[in-house]
């Protein structure tokens, strides 16, 4: 039987291979007592004298494969704080107002209102949370990110409606790109896309064909299930090729249907 650091490389590797991944996959972990953090683990505050955004964390694991560690004193980021449940941010306090004034939305109410409900784990639950590439890491993930452009995307999607019986559903939001990713799927168990905002466009390098895929840790082996189905079929993302010929070939039970319409037939494709 494979250990945790066995069956990550696996699913790395099934998802590099299927995918054509230009960065790593991110194993998320949150932390409740920091003697868990592996000694390698990059502590930006601790060894750099520096502080840095979730987003930037995320971008050194997926492009440079380093293991990072943020406890609240390493964010430079309010959002993540919050979101996470590193620091207290209830209805109605002064730091709760002053969030609610720069959320961007033209009414106070109804900034006040989305805040209220706004995603977050629970305050005084974890220490920090741990980034580490999916490749070599031996912890079991409580989520992996994937940054995938949107064929590659759509791949992932068809994946999850093959094993699951039904369509994904998400949300989409302009900014908080860190906590949209994270907060969600590990409160709920389920997948989400979410879009990288501004500010890891800017601080993060997230390139502008990215779309994050959020995978619940417990469902990666269900999500290269799906995967594996229409790779080894040639049908999956690595054996998409295109060609704007007419009168393409296609598969047989087109043509079943196209006679049942009274239709043109056609070649029956060879894959």
């Amino acid at each position: 039987m494979m250990n945790t650091a066995e069956t990550n490389g696996t699913y790395s590797r099934a998802l590099n291979e299927m995918l054509l991944l230009r960065y790593e996959p991110v194993a998320v972990k949150m932390i409740e007592d920091e003697a868990l953090v592996p000694g390698h683990a990059l502590r930006p505050r601790r060894d750099l004298k520096q502080h840095m955004a979730l987003c930037q964390a995320f971008a050194l694991t997926r492009r440079d494969r380093k293991t990072v560690y943020l406890d609240k004193h390493s964010h430079w980021c309010w959002n993540p704080l919050i979101g996470l449940g590193l620091v207290d941010c209830p209805e109605g306090s002064e730091a709760f107002e002053l969030v609610c004034r720069y959320l961007g939305m033209a009414s106070l109410e109804e900034a006040r209102a989305f805040f209220a409900k706004f995603p977050r784990l629970p305050y005084g639950k974890y220490q920090g949370i741990l980034t580490a590439p999916l490749c070599g890491c031996a912890f079991e993930p409580d989520l992996v990110m994937i940054y995938a452009g949107n064929a590659q995307l759509r791949s992932m999607v068809w994946a999850v409606k093959r094993e699951t019986g039904r369509l994904l559903e998400t949300q989409l939001d302009a900014i908080d790109s860190c906590v949209w990713a994270l907060v969600p799927p590990m409160l709920t168990g389920d997948y989400r896309v979410t879009l990288p905002d501004v500010g890891e466009y800017e601080r993060a390098m997230a390139e502008e064909w990215e779309i994050i895929f959020s995978v619940p840790g417990p469902r990666l082996g269900e999500l290269v299930r799906g995967l594996r189905f229409f790779h080894d079929r040639g049908m999956g993302y690595a054996h998409h090729a295109r060609d704007m010929a007419l009168d393409f070939k296609r598969p047989p039970f087109y043509n079943e249907l196209f006679a049942l319409w009274g239709l043109d037939q056609g070649e029956d494709w060879d894959k």
